[in-house]
């Protein structure tokens, strides 16, 4: 053997050249039965055609001019409550970001053995850093308070709310003793599946998409707005993979999805759709641009509907209705497939959003 390889680990390793890896014996968890690192064949190409969509849209907040945004926002032509929403959305996405960074890479990453899933993990876990980026970038550029908006999450406490209620999801996967080799354990994980990706980025996400995008179409604050309109980009994929994630382990696992399991996922949902709803009414305690936080009990209900249809739950409230038809070609999830058909052309000297 040579010294290259005992440096590299295999003095161990098995290196007999016959033996191939079979697409069947692939498997999102638990594969004892082949090497995690190898890529090919491709058993789930839905997690190749995510990272592929992923690196087809890949941005940096730096390109997007902030000259506009910067004198808007030293005029005074924006209201309080129209500056409380930007600052609550800012403090609430500068730490949600960093969680569900710190989630793929220190819960999720370890305990998925597919290659190619665990391809598109680093990929998000990259995008996840960006848009972590993106709130640093628009803090410098309208020279706010980093400390005020970054230490929300410990001072609003329909903010802390929402950050807790994800950090208690993720507190049993980061235990060192933790596996996905029983039942319970493979619960728990697509507990965990299911709160960042489903109610995290589809829920939490989204009802804040909506604020932000209000200013965008009324030509406020057009900066930030389009760079919620790339992470909007980013995040609708991660919600696809995620939903493809989840319902893959339930199939290679039935015997998890039980009615006990179905009802404590129905219940973290509709714990979730309260906390939004809250952090809606502190957000918009008058409203503003057409937007009032009564609208965003319909909204939320209405979007957590579409994400329990997805992973097979019954919608939970059979009358929401969406009360945004205007956001319905940027962010309604019948239109997402058409979205990322298309893609970001020439941002790199444009830094605006050209869509081809």
């Amino acid at each position: 053997m040579t010294t290259k390889e005992q440096t590299l680990g295999f003095e161990d390793a098995d290196l007999d050249t016959s033996k191939r890896v079979r697409v069947n014996d692939k498997r999102l968890i638990n594969c004892t039965q082949v090497d995690v690192n190898q890529l090919m064949p491709l058993k789930y190409k839905w997690a190749w055609e995510h990272y592929l969509n992923g690196c087809a849209n890949h941005w940096m907040p730096s390109e997007v001019p902030m000259a506009r945004d910067i004198e808007l926002w030293k005029s005074k032509n924006l209201s309080d409550d129209e500056r409380q929403v930007i600052m609550r959305n800012l403090g609430f996405f500068s730490t949600a970001e960093s969680l569900v960074g710190n989630n793929i890479v220190l819960a999720i990453f370890k305990h998925v053995t597919n290659p190619e899933a665990r391809q598109y993990l680093l990929r998000q876990a990259f995008e996840e850093a960006i848009h972590t980026h993106t709130f640093h970038y628009i803090v410098e550029s309208l020279a706010l308070d980093a400390g005020e908006v970054f230490n929300m999450y410990n001072e609003i406490e329909a903010i802390h709310k929402k950050d807790a209620f994800e950090m208690k999801i993720t507190r049993e996967i980061l235990d060192p003793h933790f596996t996905t080799d029983t039942t319970e354990g493979k619960q728990i994980f697509l507990k965990n599946l299911i709160g960042y990706y489903v109610i995290m980025e589809g829920l939490f996400f989204y009802s804040g998409f909506a604020m932000i995008l209000s200013f965008h179409r009324q030509n406020k604050m057009t900066g930030i707005g389009e760079q919620f309109q790339y992470i909007l980009r980013d995040e609708t994929i991660h919600l696809n993979f995620g939903i493809d994630l989840i319902n893959g382990i339930k199939q290679e696992n039935p015997e998890i999805w039980t009615e006990d399991f179905q009802n404590h996922i129905i219940d973290l949902i509709k714990e979730a759709v309260e906390l939004e709803i809250n952090y809606a009414e502190d957000c918009l305690p008058r409203g503003i641009l057409g937007l009032t936080a009564p609208m965003f009990r319909d909204y939320v209900q209405y979007i957590a509907n579409r994400r329990c249809e997805r992973i097979g739950l019954a919608p939970l409230y059979p009358d929401a209705k969406n009360p945004f038809p205007w956001m319905s070609e940027t962010i309604d999830l019948g239109k997402e497939k058409n979205f990322f058909e298309t893609r970001v052309t020439e941002y790199q000297s444009s830094s605006s959003l050209d869509w081809s």
